[in-house]
């Protein structure tokens, strides 16, 4: 007999009778600061996928070595059918070197893949996206060039450290910078993205998930 998607999830993930259970770790961007709860990427997504409640751990301002700290502090009851990580935009805010953020990249990813069962495909790298877009970046008094520039070097070595460790990635960086400072797409604080935004990531995270929890 053929079982579901989310049956067969369930049951590779240890889990019988409940939706697959999925993660979210990282900083603003995946909290959703400054909407509802249920209208970040990672309920979003949760949602269109039929999964349980996320279970999210991030915090507005957060780093690498931030959030590696907060895991260390944090109780989790792996293993998930599928974790997502968006972290670095707060190490290129406050000038560090990409180079610092490969190794502690590197080491939240691996403890992601351990908390998703040691399976690095039901890990899920999401992209920085460009903060120099938006209303707040213009009025930053920063080079919105040298933003995206930096942002680029700190994705390409999320992407490079994700291929390594054979975990999915998923590019909205693009998206991000189209209309990104658009008042529909942005939350009142002219920087953090709206419910609208992240609908429109939604698509490069769902196709990344939905291959992550198929096993392919």
């Amino acid at each position: 007999m053929w079982l579901s998607l989310a049956a067969s999830v369930a049951l590779t993930a240890g889990v019988t009778s409940s939706p697959p259970r999925f993660l979210a770790l990282g900083d603003s961007y995946t909290i959703g600061e400054g909407v509802a709860s249920n209208e970040n990427w990672p309920h979003q997504l949760a949602a269109a996928l039929h999964l349980g409640t996320p279970e999210v751990l991030a915090r507005t301002g957060w780093t690498t070595d931030e959030l590696s700290a907060a895991m260390e502090a944090r109780t989790f009851h792996p293993p998930y059918a599928l974790v997502t990580l968006l972290i670095g935009v707060n190490n290129q805010y406050r000038g560090r070197d990409p180079e610092n953020y490969r190794t502690e990249f590197r080491a939240l990813l691996e403890r992601a893949i351990a908390l998703a069962g040691g399976d690095a495909r039901r890990v899920v790298v999401v992209s920085i996206p460009d903060w120099g877009v938006t209303r707040f970046g213009a009025e930053s008094g920063r080079d919105v060039a040298q933003i995206a520039r930096e942002i680029d070097a700190f994705n390409a070595v999320a992407a490079n450290v994700s291929t390594a460790l054979h975990a999915r990635y998923a590019d909205i960086t693009a998206t991000s910078r189209d209309r990104g400072d658009a008042a529909d797409m942005l939350v009142a604080d002219g920087l953090h993205p709206s419910a609208a935004m992240y609908a429109r990531w939604l698509p490069a995270i769902s196709m990344a998930a939905r291959a992550s929890l198929g096993g392919g």
